[in-house]
Protein backbone atom coordinates (compact mmCIF):
# COMPACT_ATOMS: atom_id res chain seq x y z
CA UNK A 1 0.00 0.00 0.00
CA UNK A 2 1.45 3.32 -1.13
CA UNK A 3 1.99 6.26 1.64
CA UNK A 4 -0.03 8.33 0.40
CA UNK A 5 -3.17 5.81 0.37
CA UNK A 6 -1.98 4.88 3.96
CA UNK A 7 -2.25 8.47 4.97
CA UNK A 8 -5.71 9.08 3.73
CA UNK A 9 -6.90 6.18 5.19
CA UNK A 10 -5.35 7.15 8.66
CA UNK A 11 -7.17 11.06 8.07
CA UNK A 12 -10.65 9.31 7.70
CA UNK A 13 -10.04 7.14 10.49
CA UNK A 14 -9.51 9.80 12.37
CA UNK A 15 -12.46 11.95 11.20
CA UNK A 16 -14.91 8.82 11.49
CA UNK A 17 -13.61 8.92 15.08
CA UNK A 18 -13.88 12.03 15.61
CA UNK A 19 -17.88 12.02 14.25
CA UNK A 20 -18.83 9.51 16.31
CA UNK A 21 -17.23 11.00 19.79
CA UNK A 22 -19.32 14.02 19.11
CA UNK A 23 -22.73 12.47 17.79
CA UNK A 24 -22.85 9.53 20.05
CA UNK A 25 -25.32 10.86 23.01
CA UNK A 26 -27.31 13.29 20.40
CA UNK A 27 -27.99 10.45 19.03
CA UNK A 28 -28.85 8.66 22.15
CA UNK A 29 -31.09 11.69 23.42
CA UNK A 30 -32.51 11.69 19.71
CA UNK A 31 -33.43 7.97 20.14
CA UNK A 32 -35.03 8.74 23.11
CA UNK A 33 -36.46 11.72 22.30
CA UNK A 34 -38.68 9.75 19.45
CA UNK A 35 -39.42 6.88 21.05
CA UNK A 36 -40.55 8.49 24.34
CA UNK A 37 -44.70 8.20 25.26
CA UNK A 38 -45.83 11.11 26.45
CA UNK A 39 -42.97 13.38 24.99
CA UNK A 40 -41.46 15.34 27.30
CA UNK A 41 -40.94 18.99 26.45
CA UNK A 42 -38.04 20.41 24.89
CA UNK A 43 -37.12 21.92 27.74
CA UNK A 44 -37.04 18.92 29.75
CA UNK A 45 -35.26 17.06 27.46
CA UNK A 46 -31.63 19.41 27.78
CA UNK A 47 -31.66 20.86 30.94
CA UNK A 48 -32.25 18.51 33.61
CA UNK A 49 -32.96 21.23 36.24
CA UNK A 50 -35.76 22.45 34.75
CA UNK A 51 -39.14 21.77 35.95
Amino acid sequence: MEESTRAKIMRLLGWGQTAIHIGFIPAVLLLGYLNADPKPSLLRLISPLAA
